[in-house]
């Protein structure tokens, strides 16, 4: 009996394990929320209009960027964005890459906004953080130079 229970569990696992490999239990929820046109902007603006559907933005001394203010690789630039106010999401643009908007994050209600990682820099360029907080749309910028590298070579 524990032979038959163990090889069904077997073939049911490598079923399950081909259909997925094959695209056929794809997370479809995951893939619709994809912001396929923000990625595709070309500018700030038209960007946080895709994402965040207004580009009123005010200027906010509560959100606070820690970034180098000389990126010697900027292919690999270390950022960290942090607000004391509760953070619906947090989205990083920069001004002169290729594609505007570098990634988005979406917290659950009453969080603390912090997020910290890493982004490519194509050049010497405006960083702006934009906190979306009580559904206002607040922003905070940072200017980063970048001698090497960088998503433009």
């Amino acid at each position: 009996m524990k032979r038959r229970t163990f090889l069904k569990g077997t073939v049911t696992s490598g079923v399950i394990g081909v259909a997925a490999s094959a695209g056929l239990l794809a997370p479809r929820m995951v893939l619709a929320a994809w912001p396929k046109s923000a990625f595709d902007a070309n500018t700030v603006d038209d960007a946080v209009d895709a994402l965040l559907g207004s580009v009123n933005l005010a200027e906010s001394g509560d959100i606070k960027i820690k970034a180098p203010d000389i990126a010697e690789n900027g292919a690999v630039v270390p950022i960290t964005v942090s607000t004391g106010m509760p953070a619906e999401s947090i989205s990083v643009f920069i001004e002169k890459n290729p594609s505007p908007l570098a990634c988005s994050f979406a917290f659950g209600s009453e969080t603390l906004g912090f997020v910290s990682t890493r982004v490519k820099m194509r050049k010497t360029s405006n960083l702006i953080a934009i906190v979306k907080s009580g559904g206002k749309l607040l922003s905070a910028r940072k200017t980063v130079k970048v001698t090497i590298g960088g998503c433009g070579g």
